[in-house]
């Protein structure tokens, strides 16, 4: 029976009869209603009278139902409606849009005052055993992409269950890197634009799979998605603090949010500069661009108590959508990078002019040297010296590479 401080007489069964039913029957209809921001109505009036808002929601629902099914409830705001029947889809879209209809019509009452308007998204699976639970749960993640109060029947050739698949994999494999020590560390170099010369690399993460080597395109969604993240950055920053233990050069290391938001970040860094006796103002946090849109008293205080220990900050890939002109100025980095979106095409687009010609005015005005990306041919790295840029990187000078370059730049 449902597990609540209830006195409504409602046939429901638990999530114990559920797997039970999924492991006998060969094939059902499987409705998972999962109600839309419910953590809202315990976080505003209670634990107390959500369980009121789930007896009556129950209540509801047990009438609601197609005549035929079982209800049960999986977990906490959600439940599941179990139809046998050999239904169509027709038939099932009959049965959740009358769900729908039904509760967006009808006012949820407790204790004769409170009311609520309940949502809900409702994920469909149809097939055999205890797959339906995670086909439902993934057509709910899919139709809360992009909307809610509405339903979703699970589609295995959807992109975005391709991309679930994908996740699954590369967690996998990040797993086996970590545990194996196979992430490891590319540098490009950064090139100071008045001396033509090598000053900084920036560093970046690859997964060694077999005897591939794997770009993050490929698996730093899935290590964000399972918050693997911070594994990553630490593999690279020990791996890239061993490099550059043995030479001059100033390096940078790509931050994410989800390095910020662990909070291990100072402890960490401090332990490899002792490690490998290296001056904090030779490594640059590039702080990556989803970081404008933290917390702002958390961010700062890390960044300021960074910066304090000697570590230098840059942004990276300004004038994309996301980039925050108000928090660049709190945070007034040491290094500002252009995004490589308006660099590779500044030589033949006019709005690429106009949007680095403002970036650099700001950056003048407050001292922060800038660092032009996705240098590609000779002509752009002309039009970004012209415009007095200090620094450019890209693949007109290399691509990353597991080693540091010996090249002579003078003819670029």
């Amino acid at each position: 029976m449902l597990s609540m401080s209830c006195d409504l007489n409602v046939n429901i069964g638990d999530s114990y009869a559920l797997e039970a039913l999924l492991k006998e029957k060969n094939k059902l209809n499987y409705f998972l209603l999962n109600i839309d921001n419910f953590s809202n109505i315990n976080q505003a009036y209670g634990y107390e009278i959500g369980s009121k808002v789930l007896c009556q929601f129950s209540r509801y629902l047990s009438v609601v139902k197609p005549i035929h099914s079982q209800l049960f409830r999986f977990f906490s705001d959600k439940f599941v409606i179990i139809d046998e029947r050999e239904l169509s889809k027709a038939e099932i879209v009959r049965i959740v849009e009358s769900i729908l209809s039904f509760f967006s019509q009808t006012d949820i009452v407790i204790d004769g005052e409170i009311e609520f308007k309940i949502s809900l998204s409702i994920g469909i699976s149809i097939g055999k055993g205890l797959i339906n639970i995670s086909q439902a749960e993934t057509a709910i993640k899919e139709l809360r992409e992009g909307r809610r109060n509405n339903y979703m029947i699970f589609n295995p050739y959807s992109d975005f269950v391709h991309q679930e698949q994908e996740n699954i994999y590369w967690i996998t494999k990040i797993k086996e890197a970590v545990t194996n020590e196979d992430i490891v560390a590319y540098f490009q170099p950064i090139i100071n634009n008045e001396t033509k010369r090598i000053e900084k690399y920036e560093c970046l993460a690859r997964l060694k799979d077999d005897e591939a080597i794997v770009s993050p395109f490929f698996f730093m969604n899935a290590a964000k998605v399972t918050g693997s993240l911070p594994y990553v950055t630490k593999a690279l920053i020990s791996q890239s603090f061993k490099k550059f233990s043995n030479n001059s050069y100033e390096f940078s290391i790509n931050i994410t949010g989800e390095d910020l938001i662990a909070d291990y970040l100072e402890d960490f860094l401090l332990k490899n500069v002792n490690k490998y006796k290296i001056n904090p103002s030779r490594v640059v946090l590039e702080l990556l661009e989803d970081i404008t849109s933290l917390d702002k008293g958390t961010t700062l205080r890390q960044l300021t108590s960074l910066r304090e220990n000697g570590f230098k900050i840059a942004i990276d890939d300004f004038g994309a959508e996301n980039s925050n002109l108000s928090r660049l100025l709190e945070i007034h980095p040491d290094y500002l990078k252009i995004d490589g979106a308006f660099i590779k095409n500044i030589v033949t687009d006019e709005k690429s002019q106009i949007i680095v010609d403002a970036i650099i005015t700001i950056c003048k005005k407050s001292g922060i040297k800038m660092i032009a990306e996705f240098i590609h041919n000779k002509e752009v790295q002309e039009k970004v010296k012209s415009l007095g840029i200090e620094y450019s990187q890209g693949f007109y000078f290399s691509e990353p590479k597991p080693e540091l370059m010996a090249l002579d730049l003078q003819d670029y």
